[in-house]
């Protein structure tokens, strides 16, 4: 149970760029994944401490649900409450075969919701532990959004190249009015840690990090990590209206189509 609905709301806007997602409840808390085209990857992490009760009677139970469903139910009172309401939810699901049940109230209203609960897909494993990291950056947030609205969307790809030395850390678009980099110093006041050990330039396509930019808008550091195949990982960090920390999570694959001649 929750005592705001919209701090589970906001969370899974971040990663509904699909219309179905794979829900996985541990004792730890509670995680959504949604994927596309084999390539991306989106997880949003609800720690169990968020809730105000939260129960798992078994081990693990994971289910496969519609994403755009639960996010009409959850706003069903609206998507922006009056200062001093809040929608409390309860979440509750018996076992396999089930629906996913929720009893949300608002100002002495209450309305259930029952949505249809589909066998879960076998998910992609991008094998992306920290071990196998080759480079990791932390930065704040703003000066990702801005790189965003500054890059130039018209370019199929975003270069990355994260480096030891000069540019450090450097974001390139090849657009219709050619191509644009953005260096960032590793001493810049955005950055909050520089662990490149390496330099590797990967490029990705643009369309497949377009909807973290959702995540991005809501975060306040993103922590940005390749492996030595190139995989990217850009992990959200997430501040709700109660000071809460959440984490959104995207993997995303490299472009294969690149020549070392384009490099």
């Amino acid at each position: 149970s929750l005592d705001n609905a919209r701090h589970l709301s906001s969370l899974l806007r971040a990663v509904h760029f699909q219309d179905h997602a794979t829900c996985l409840a541990t004792a730890s808390g509670l995680r959504v994944t949604v994927e596309d085209a084999k390539c991306i990857q989106a997880n949003a992490f609800i720690q169990a401490e968020i809730f105000q009760e939260f129960s798992v009677q078994e081990e693990s139970v994971t289910f496969r649900i519609s994403l755009s469903v639960l996010l009409d139910c959850l706003t069903i009172f609206g998507t922006s409450s009056l200062p001093g309401t809040s929608t409390a939810l309860r979440l509750c699901y018996r076992g396999y075969g089930y629906p996913l049940m929720l009893f949300l109230e608002e100002g002495g209203v209450v309305t259930v919701c029952k949505i249809n609960t589909q066998e879960p897909e076998e998910l992609l494993d991008f094998d992306f532990c920290s071990t196998k990291v080759v480079n990791k950056i932390i930065l704040q947030s703003e000066g990702l959004r801005e790189a965003f609205a500054e890059l130039d969307m018209t370019s199929e790809v975003l270069q990355i190249t994260m480096s030891p030395d000069k540019p450090y850390f450097r974001l390139s678009t090849f657009g219709n009015a050619g191509s644009a980099h953005l260096d960032y110093p590793r001493d810049s006041d955005l950055m909050e840690a520089f662990h490149c050990n390496q330099t590797q330039t990967n490029r990705y396509k643009i369309s497949l990090l377009k909807p973290s930019t959702k995540a991005l808008a809501l975060s306040c550091k993103v922590s940005i990590r390749t492996d030595a195949q190139g995989f990217l990982s850009l992990q959200y960090m997430i501040r709700n209206e109660d000071g809460q920390i959440c984490f959104v999570e995207y993997y995303c694959c490299p472009d294969e189509n690149v020549t070392e001649a384009e490099l």
